[in-house]
C-alpha cells in the first residue's frame, strides 16, 4: 500500500501568491475593487474544482519537470487558499457596500500574508499548526 502525498511545485504557489499581492495593490491604487474578483475566482475555482487557472497557466512556464521543484503540501495550500478566499471575498463585499475601512482590513491581511509567504514564512501554516496542536491537547485531556 502506498500513500502518495499530494503536492504543488513551489513556483506555482509563488505565482499564485504574487497574483494575489499584485491584484490587491492594483485594486488599491486604481480604485477598481472588482480586480479583487480575479484572485477570488481563481481561488474559489481551486477550492471547488481543483483547478486554479493562475497555477495552470504558470505550469506552462516551468523549465523542469514539476516533480523536480520543492513541493508544497497540497492540503496546507488548500487551507491557505481558504483563508485567502475569505479575506478577498470580505474585502470585495466590504468595498462594494461602502465599508472602505473593513475592505482595507481584509485586503491588507491577505496581501501581507501572501507577501510574507513569498518571503518564506507561512502564516497559514503557523495557524494550522497551532490549531492542530490545540486539538491534540484537547483530545489528550478528554
Amino acid at each position: 500500500m502506498t500513500d502518495k502525498i499530494r503536492s504543488i511545485p513551489q513556483p506555482l504557489v509563488r505565482t499564485n501568491q504574487w497574483f494575489i499581492v499584485i491584484s490587491v495593490i492594483t485594486a488599491w491604487f486604481t480604485g477598481f475593487e472588482w480586480i479583487l474578483s480575479l484572485p477570488l475566482a481563481a481561488g474559489l475555482s481551486g477550492l471547488l474544482f481543483g483547478y486554479n487557472p493562475i497555477m495552470r497557466a504558470a505550469r506552462h512556464f516551468l523549465k523542469k519537470d514539476p516533480s523536480k521543484y520543492i513541493p508544497e503540501d497540497w492540503e496546507q495550500q488548500q487551507f491557505n487558499q481558504k483563508i485567502a478566499v475569505i479575506c478577498l471575498a470580505g474585502g470585495l463585499v466590504s468595498f462594494a457596500n461602502g465599508y472602505t475601512g473593513l475592505g482595507y482590513f481584509f485586503t491588507i491581511m491577505v496581501a501581507m500574508a501572501a507577501f510574507i509567504a513569498i518571503l518564506g514564512f507561512c502564516i497559514g501554516c503557523f495557524i494550522r499548526f497551532q490549531w492542530s496542536k490545540y486539538k491534540a491537547k484537547q483530545a489528550s485531556t478528554s
